[in-house]
């Protein structure tokens, strides 16, 4: 990634992507992607942020998704947490279910532990390991004004999809989210239950 094309601020992507939450189940990777995706949805049942398991959002996404099949599932993740388990991306284009996006807000750097460069800062193409690996439907976004594309894309039929959005370097969404394990898990187990039983 040349971090020069990064202008975009992660704090107004999801809102232009999902203007409206209430007919997604989200799981998020750690730190500043649960952050932005707590802020997106007041904390709301439909969303399961992880905390300190690096590596584990996409593969709880793909279970949810191939559960949830009547449920459109997003994963929005970072490109630290992303690459600690790249090889989930073979696994999601091999089980292909067909609810299931993929949002990797790739800042270049790893927040949670500092802000060291990061992999993508430099050689590795995050777009290209999902094509490598199969997945059906790629989208890197490198500007603002490309969001609105974005938002069409996710609502494609062809699934699934991966998407790479290249921000800047800024802080995520200032939202103080609820760390409960117990209490997070059981809202979402239960908004989950609602919408598949009804």
């Amino acid at each position: 990634m040349n971090k020069k094309l990064a202008t975009i601020d992660r704090q107004k992507v999801l809102s232009i992507l999902f203007p409206s939450t209430d007919d997604f189940l989200f799981i998020t990777g750690l730190a500043g992607s649960a952050r932005d995706a707590a802020g997106l949805t007041n904390d709301g049942d439909n969303l399961f942020t992880m905390a300190g398991c690096m590596g584990a959002a996409v593969p709880m996404g793909l279970g949810i998704a191939l559960c949830a099949t009547e449920k459109q599932v997003v994963v929005i993740t970072g490109d630290g947490e992303l690459l600690m388990n790249i090889g989930s991306l073979a696994s999601v284009a091999t089980m292909a279910p067909k609810n299931l996006s993929i949002i990797c807000i790739d800042n270049g750097c790893h927040g949670e532990t500092g802000g060291q460069t990061g992999h993508t800062s430099k050689k590795t193409d995050l777009s290209k390991m999902a094509e490598g690996a199969g997945i059906a439907a790629i989208m890197t976004i490198e500007r603002q004004e490309e969001l609105e594309a974005g938002r069409k894309f996710l609502a494609s039929k062809i699934s699934p999809r991966f998407m790479q959005i290249r921000v800047t370097d800024g802080p995520p969404t200032n939202f103080k989210r609820n760390l409960n394990p117990v209490h997070c898990r059981n809202r979402f187990r239960d908004a989950y239950l609602k919408n598949y039983y009804k």
